[in-house]
């Protein structure tokens, strides 16, 4: 039997070397159930789960109803079983070379007994000590250190100047690039709730994060858009939103033709359904006020789309966008301008260019 204990800061370590190299894990393996797996889990993990949802409660519930040795005795059982099955499923046709790491919540009976398993069959396995828990402790100390040697580029413009666009035609001319928008799965603004694609946890955001750092070289420069404190009901790790807010800036401009133009076509899910996009204005009503928000629904009924997002950058966007810039990127006075000449991929391919030509 071969089952090493690891501390978490040294899995961390190690789970930069890509999975089946050498000193590397060739699965990393999440013995918690479904949700705790959707919740967070660590980079590249697969959920075989001990217990699932349902055996959680039940096992849980034994064990407050009942006794704790009634409960472990049933939940032995169910973990048997489930192991037996991700053998199954999983395992008999995997050379003995194979090499995984292994975790739950902290380290515990769940991970304990899938790692006492793959050991008996002749495994070299790893658990992390302290499971996810104290995963997340490390990584959340790592971070910081992670941010501190990168160069970071910050894409500053207001709303609807085409900064994603920029940081995606960056990234395909092989820059470096952090969208935090992608990893948070929304746009970042009131209105930046993309429908059928719900925000990942806190946890998980955060993870998405690191494990996005780490990946990157401290020699070449990092693109990354002015975001806010907040990705929709997300919150950027402190340590990064200070050295993005302290970083250089690139000032991006594009026609207001534009803007609107390029609005439309990344947000045509409210083209498509104006009564969503109506709903969805009520938020502004406490900041701009309840017969300018109707004004707007009124317009969206009769289909002035181009009308309401004109108004909307104009008199909301624009002013909280050059408020919130100059008062917290401190580099943004002296930003690099950036014409695109229009919202096309082929103007922000020639600007990309252009960055990392530079």
């Amino acid at each position: 039997m071969s089952v090493q204990i690891l501390p978490a800061p040294e899995a961390l370590a190690r789970l930069a070397i890509p999975l089946g190299q050498a000193g590397g894990f060739s699965t990393v393996i999440d013995a918690r159930s479904e949700d705790e797996f959707a919740h967070d889990h660590l980079p590249g993990a697969v959920n075989w789960p001990s217990l699932d949802n349902a055996q959680r409660i039940v096992v849980g519930t034994m064990y407050k109803q009942v006794s704790p040795f009634e409960a472990q005795k049933r939940g032995a059982a169910m973990v048997a079983a489930n192991i037996a099955q991700h053998i199954e499923r999983h395992v008999l046709d995997l050379p003995k070379s194979w090499q995984p790491l292994v975790y739950c919540w902290r380290g515990g009976k769940r991970s304990g007994s899938l790692a006492l398993v793959l050991g008996q069959i002749g495994f070299k396995v790893t658990l992390i000590e302290g499971g996810y828990k104290a995963y997340r402790h490390a990584m959340l100390l790592d971070l910081p250190q992670r941010v501190a040697p990168l160069q970071w580029r910050v894409i500053c413009g207001p709303t609807g100047s085409g900064k994603t666009r920029l940081l995606q035609a960056l990234r395909a001319e092989g820059a470096q690039v952090l969208d935090l928008e992608d990893l948070a799965s929304h746009r970042s603004s009131v209105l930046g709730l993309i429908p059928g694609q719900p925000q990942p946890s806190q946890k998980h955001f955060d993870t998405l994060v690191w494990d996005a750092l780490r990946q990157f070289d401290p020699r070449r420069p990092v693109y990354v858009e002015s975001e806010s404190r907040k990705v929709g009901n997300l919150t950027v790790p402190e340590p990064l939103m200070l050295a993005i807010r302290s970083s250089p800036c690139y000032a991006l401009e594009l026609s207001e033709d534009e803007r609107v133009g390029l609005l439309l076509e990344d947000y045509d899910f409210f083209v498509k359904d104006r009564a969503f996009f109506s709903q969805r204005l009520d938020a502004l009503t406490e900041l701009r006020g309840k017969a300018v928000v109707q004004k707007w629904q009124s317009q969206i009924a009769a289909g002035q789309m181009d009308a309401v997002v004109r108004d909307l950058l104009l008199t909301h966007y624009d002013p909280t966008y050059a408020s919130s810039l100059k008062r917290n990127f401190t580099q943004s006075g002296q930003a690099i301008p950036l014409r695109a000449d229009n919202r096309s991929p082929q103007a922000m391919q020639a600007l990309a260019r252009q960055l990392v030509t530079l």
